[in-house]
């Protein structure tokens, strides 16, 4: 599941995909996928077409967070969290830092 989400996400353009693996971590899911688009319309654009093929093509009905405003949605997909940012958002709240092991590369680096 977690290729196909990051392949929806490259599909529309999202900007600056990370995925962060939380086993271990936390037990709400496995893995994390922080990116970002340019404007609200394409953040809420990314998340509508990635809930429409996960539901297509896997069957998944996803909660979906913050979709209205565009500034920050947040999509569970079970296994999978995708937060999908405004690049401002995105970098007021810092959650790549907040979940990355020390030392692991940034999104500009990834």
């Amino acid at each position: 599941m977690l290729e196909r989400i990051i392949a929806s996400l490259e599909d529309d353009k999202a900007e600056e995909i990370v995925s962060i693996p939380l086993r271990g971590k936390s037990a709400m899911a496995d893995h994390m996928v922080i990116c970002s688009g340019r404007s609200s319309r394409q953040v809420s654009a990314i998340a509508d077409k990635l809930t429409d093929r996960l539901k297509h093509e896997l069957g998944l009905i996803c909660k979906v967070e913050g979709k209205d405003q565009g500034d920050w949605v947040l999509i569970d997909a079970g296994d999978v969290i995708v937060h999908v940012f405004r690049p401002e958002v995105r970098d007021f709240y810092q959650l790549e830092k907040m979940w990355m092991a020390p030392g692991a590369a940034s999104p500009a680096n990834a």
